[in-house]
């Protein structure tokens, strides 16, 4: 409720743009889809099939986004993603600034951490914390990423092969195949908590049994199968192989990642 509640006091609506919302109700119990319709009824509900998670409830979203509309620009937004009151005005103006031809993602802040939780990866994989200015990235998170009709038209929406992470990280590259590129804003955009700890299936604290579990679940970041596919995809068949290899040796002898 609170991220709806942030993106309905964005500067700019019902002046300078309008927006349609989109959400997935992925098998909720706790009473929320019922909350939003009272407290936003203009909110599209989608009824999911409770075993979307992320990435195929995206995919969902945008899906009946895009049939339902000829949107000027789409946005991602994760639901404990909490934006600042002028995030979509500052993304109309990146966008235009680079003719509506390029995708951005916004980087997020851990109150809780103090420091960047989520946004754009380099090369190297880190995350590039906002300067100021418009900094081109790699590949980004999925939390808030903004998209405009020129690059949805040439890119496509999520690849609904992957359940629930990498998908994200998969249209990024789409991107760049595309030969278009992805930008951070200069500020951040708002509020996310994120996580310092390594994966379940990485400790070796963790009954192995329970690794194999954490690893092969369908909200694992390194599901080997998906992973796999990520990577043959866009790095080759020798990489895929590689590190399907690797995720697995981590998993039955995870000390020897441990570092001092």
């Amino acid at each position: 409720m609170n991220c709806l509640k942030a993106l309905f006091i964005q500067n700019g609506i019902n002046e300078k743009f309008t927006i349609e919302v989109f959400l997935v109700d992925d098998g909720c119990t706790d009473g929320t889809p019922e909350a939003i319709l009272i407290q936003f009824p203009e909110v599209n509900i989608i009824q999911g099939t409770g075993n979307l998670y992320w990435n195929r409830g995206m995919h969902l979203a945008w899906k009946r986004a895009s049939s339902y509309r000829d949107f000027d620009y789409y946005l991602w937004l994760n639901d404990d993603t909490f934006l600042f009151k002028n995030v979509l005005v500052e993304f109309i103006l990146a966008s235009i600034f680079h003719q509506d031809k390029a995708a951005f993602c916004g980087s997020t802040f851990s109150k809780e951490h103090q420091k960047i939780s989520y946004g754009g990866n380099s090369l190297n994989g880190g995350l590039l914390v906002p300067n100021g200015q418009l900094q081109e990235v790699y590949s980004f998170n999925g939390n808030v990423v903004f998209i405009p009709r020129d690059v949805f038209q040439k890119v496509g929406i999520l690849d609904q092969r992957f359940p629930h992470a990498i998908g994200d990280f998969d249209y990024g590259l789409r991107i760049r195949k595309a030969q278009l590129k992805s930008f951070i804003l200069g500020e951040y955009v708002g509020t996310c908590e994120g996580s310092d700890k390594l994966p379940i299936w990485c400790s070796d604290n963790i009954p192995l049994r329970k690794r194999i579990a954490s690893l092969y679940s369908p909200l694992g970041n390194s599901h080997p199968y998906y992973f796999f596919i990520f990577e043959l995809k866009h790095y080759g068949i020798l990489t895929s192989i590689k590190h399907f290899f690797s995720i697995h040796l981590r998993l039955f002898f995870p000390r020897l990642w441990i570092t001092k």
